[in-house]
């Protein structure tokens, strides 16, 4: 019996379903959202409604009727929010370095201010401001043996401001009694981004359920602070370090994430920049962590990128709290993160292995050493001259290398046409051409893979250098930003709304090098039969090699296009000199010519690809016979 097709209708029918399928599916799932966005909203309500009213008991508390309901409300934590100094102002310090504020309701920081780095634009009247405007809490959740549930987000501590020599304490006690207490201690030291951050409890252990561990959790919502929110938000991301040295991420690209880790030592809210990071002299048994995009569109304004969440249990022994801990606000600096040899540099997306060492080792070190004589924008064109000259030799051996298949690419093309319907015998009879002439063909290939680990380190430490932020060269303002010389009325998808000069420039630059190139690279490649034809490929690459980099740099760091683009002319001119200077086609010619008539030692490799050629050339001449 035939197989039965399907005819149209039946096709027809069949995507009808799927999309109502598809449709029934989304709604179900929209639903399931919605219902979900509804409890939680609730929820949120109830809980505003609840603080409201504890916030009213609280600014009452002098009237001695009010005091059984605050009591009834708070616990044995009422005694701690009818102080006085728990109605004073906030406690604000600084370091020259950041400016922080603490919130007398919560005991934590409630504004982070970086002094004097501005926020967007370095023409802005704003300053970054890590934390404001209730964009990130430090709440620690723990049970009362009388099965209550407290939230210190929701209770009042007595702030007091002391000095030991030059660092500023800051101690906030949440208390039942004039010496039982739960302390959130803060060390800020002048002129570090880096404060000693302590979790301490004092004569709780009567009170507070020890048999259950506490719950820290710590949440924020990053600020945009950057000019392009796409590129920005690329980079901003949970790093974390675990068992004893390892670090990982939460993926920047995914719309939600989570994790749950054990043995973490710090967790870090990266973002572009900035940093936010907790870190921990005794490790987190397990850390649950969250990461959820909030950009839904990034044609559009957004306040926020992404929203972090850390929750991480605290262990009681003997009853009472001791954890011991650094809070870190400031630029994700290299030099800067290192320097607390934390390994907190590890948070820097650098690139894994070789790309790391050599953005480490070697780009950090040598552009950290150039911008302490020379603007930034002239350290970028210093350093790329210096990677093209370092490089120079490899683009030599690729050049002479192409230059050395191009001459015998007649050699070649005869071969193959001579042997066409005996594959194994064209091949056998090309490799004793290479043999003879001396050429290897992956010679042109092995430098062009050699010079991958710099480009792509160099693609990762443009993004990650803090030294550009808000520098200028000539006309951008920002080399860690897009160099937007026209706003457009109008958006052009993966291109933007503007258009950037570095990046037009870059493009031109390596048209002319594919230019220059791609003919030598087509003459040295022999058509294969069933293959597709190269030099056709390689002359469509022309074009489009160029147009893909401008829409793909156009909202990228202006330092990375600078440095292409400067990049690109080097290398014309290197190859210019190469090939009208240095190395003559009829010299090489004459070489391959002398080659072919000395007796040329095989080497190891060759000697075996022989070996497996004629074995199965034999073996297929047998399989002919039966």
């Amino acid at each position: 019996m035939g197989e039965k097709k399907l005819d149209k209708s039946s096709l027809i029918g069949m995507g009808v379903i799927a999309a109502l399928l598809f449709w029934m599916m989304y709604s179900s799932k929209s639903t399931d959202t919605s219902k979900e966005t509804e409890e939680k909203a609730k929820t949120e309500t109830a809980a505003t409604n609840k603080t409201s009213d504890i916030d009213h008991l609280v600014k009452n508390a002098n009237d001695t009727a009010v005091n059984p309901q605050l009591k009834a409300a708070l616990g044995a934590f009422a005694y701690s929010a009818t102080l006085p100094s728990v109605k004073g102002k906030d406690v604000k310090v600084t370091n020259d370095l950041i400016t922080i504020t603490f919130s007398n309701k919560g005991g934590y920081i409630k504004e982070i201010e970086v002094n004097n780095v501005k926020r967007i634009s370095k023409h802005s009247d704003e300053l970054v401001k890590i934390i404001k405007d209730n964009n990130s809490k430090l709440n620690l959740q723990f049970q009362s043996k009388d099965n209550r549930v407290y939230n210190t987000n929701d209770l009042y501590f007595e702030p007091t401001l002391t000095k030991e020599g030059e660092n500023q304490i800051v101690s906030m006690k949440l208390k039942t009694s004039e010496t039982a207490y739960l302390e959130y201690r803060y060390v800020i030291k002048p002129k570090e981004y880096m404060l000693d951050f302590s979790i301490r409890t004092v004569g709780l252990s009567n009170i507070v359920d020890g048999s259950k561990t506490a719950e820290l959790e710590w949440q924020l919502k990053a600020y945009r602070n950057e000019k392009s929110i796409s590129y920005e938000n690329r980079y901003v991301e949970i790093a974390y370090e675990h068992d004893s040295g390892k670090d990982d991420y939460l993926s920047a690209t995914s719309k939600f994430e989570e994790k749950t880790i054990s043995e973490v030592s710090y967790v870090a809210f990266k973002q572009h920049f900035f940093s936010s990071i907790l870190l921990t002299d005794t490790p987190f048994k397990t850390t649950s962590l969250k990461s959820q995009n909030l950009v839904s569109d990034e044609k559009l304004d957004t306040v926020f990128t992404k929203d972090f969440n850390a929750k991480m249990p605290l262990e009681f022994k003997g009853g009472e709290l001791s954890y011991n801990m650094n809070l870190y606000f400031g630029p994700s600096d290299y030099d800067i993160l290192k320097g607390y040899k934390r390994n907190l540099e590890q948070t820097m997306p650098l690139g894994w292995g070789i790309f790391g060492w050599i953005n480490k080792f070697l780009f950090i070190p040598v552009f950290g050493f150039l911008v302490k004589f020379i603007p930034h924008g002239i350290a970028i064109i210093v350093l790329t001259i210096l990677v093209r000259l370092v490089m120079s030799p490899i683009t030599y051996k690729s050049y002479v290398s192409q230059a050395k298949m191009k001459v015998i690419r007649p050699e070649v093309a005869e071969i193959n046409e001579k042997f066409k319907n005996d594959p194994m015998k064209k091949q056998q009879e090309t490799m004793k051409l290479y043999s003879k002439a001396g050429v290897n063909p992956m010679a042109g290939c092995i430098p062009g893979l050699l010079q991958i680990p710099i480009f792509y380190a160099l693609f990762q430490f443009f993004p990650s250098a803090f030294d550009l932020r808000q520098k200028s060269f000539l006309w951008a303002d920002d080399l860690s930003s897009y160099d937007n010389v026209l706003n457009l009325p109008f958006y052009i998808p993966f291109y933007g709304n503007h258009v950037s000069l570095f990046p037009i420039l870059a493009s031109i630059a390596i048209f002319f090098y594919m230019k220059m190139t791609t003919g030598d690279q087509a003459q040295m490649t022999t058509p294969q039969e069933g293959m597709p034809d190269m030099s056709k490929i390689m002359k469509i690459m022309i074009y489009i090699s160029p147009l893909m980099m401008l829409f793909f740099f156009n909202n990228y760091a202006s330092g990375l296009s600078l440095y292409y683009f400067i990049s690109n002319l080097i290398t014309i001119g290197i190859m210019y000199v190469i090939k009208n200077k240095i190395v003559k086609e009829d010299k090489i010619k004459a070489k391959i010519e002398e080659n072919k008539t000395k007796e040329r030692p095989k080497s190891k490799f060759q000697r075996k690809m022989e070996e497996m050629m004629e074995q199965a050339q034999q073996q297929k001449a047998n399989q002919n016979k039966k």
